[in-house]
């Protein structure tokens, strides 16, 4: 099949885990529950579950064993997008084209909301289902490179350095390049490792699989930046050109935009090299490294 009919029905299937993984609206408390499934649903592309699906199965590994930490991730991920739509973070009025968590259910639900999808993501990792399934030692490698990449040496310190360069004008690049491979970049890595490591991988293949993420996770930041100015609102639906008027560190306001489209290129081309080693079973991967610098949203 190809890349977009593959996409479609790995949206499919995680959709269907997450609703079964997630609590119901109709338990309590509603407005908790309600809020969390508010923005799990609300139209994300699940880049990072369907990385993992396709690096579990690029080691030649059983992926319906890799579900339940593909639904953690993006449980994290979501978690991830309410807190950073906050008012004391982005301030954001809508995401993916719909009102943000907190101007739907109020600043105080989503903040839990987000403190709630978190808690589940590793509940759900650390459950009997997903021990049933997945030998300890690769389990516990799972569990710990998630949650080293969504904390302060990942995703979280990338935000903090985010926040803290904004409207800065002597911000350089290699602050732009820690932020974008800690708050985007990490957890697109953990993704594809995790994913490996559901799947068996040996060192080797284990160790390509990481550099890949590594590469195309700063693709994908580098994409989006460039998506940021030359986007319509509808498309990326959010704001657009709202990195520039909040001062933000990105790669065109450091680098400039033709220069931030030629290192998206160079790093979807290293994320291709480090699939050297693998034959046809990498070839997801592969298309999913072209669509993440060709997207439109």
């Amino acid at each position: 099949m190809d890349l977009k009919t593959y996409l479609k029905q790995q949206c499919t299937r995680v959709d269907a885990a997450l609703d079964s993984y997630l609590p119901k609206e109709c338990e309590l408390p509603h407005s908790l529950h309600k809020a969390m499934r508010y923005s799990i649903f609300a139209g994300g592309k699940r880049v990072r579950p369907i990385l993992m699906l396709a690096a579990c199965e690029a080691v030649g590994g059983d992926t319906a064993q890799a579900i339940p930490a593909a639904c953690a991730m993006e449980m994290i991920h979501t978690y991830s997008l309410i807190h950073d739509d906050l008012p004391a973070m982005d301030d954001d009025d809508y995401r993916r084209g719909n009102p943000t968590n907190h101007k739907v259910f109020g600043e105080a639900i989503a903040i839990l909301a987000g403190d709630a999808l978190l808690t589940e993501a590793f509940k759900l990792i650390s459950s009997p289902r997903f021990a049933a399934e997945v030998p300890p030692a690769a389990r516990l490698a799972v569990i710990h490179e998630i949650a080293t990449c969504a904390g302060s040496y990942g995703m979280v310190g990338g935000q903090v350095v985010d926040m803290e360069s904004e409207g800065k004008p002597d911000i350089d690049l290699p602050t732009v390049q820690y932020i974008h491979t800690h708050k985007t970049g990490a957890l697109l890595k953990a993704s594809v490792v995790a994913g490996a490591l559901v799947g068996g991988a040996d060192k080797p293949k284990l160790t390509a699989i990481t550099r890949y993420g590594e590469a195309a996770g700063l693709a994908f930041q580098i994409a989006d930046d460039i998506l940021d100015i030359e986007g319509t609102t509808e498309e990326i639906g959010k704001d657009a050109g709202s990195d520039e008027a909040r001062g933000k560190a990105t790669y065109p306001a450091v680098m400039g935009l033709s220069e931030a489209k030629q290192e998206a290129q160079a790093m979807m081309d290293e994320a291709m090299r480090a699939l050297e080693i693998f034959g046809s079973e990498a070839d997801r991967l592969r298309e999913i490294a072209m669509y993440i610098v060709k997207r439109k949203n």
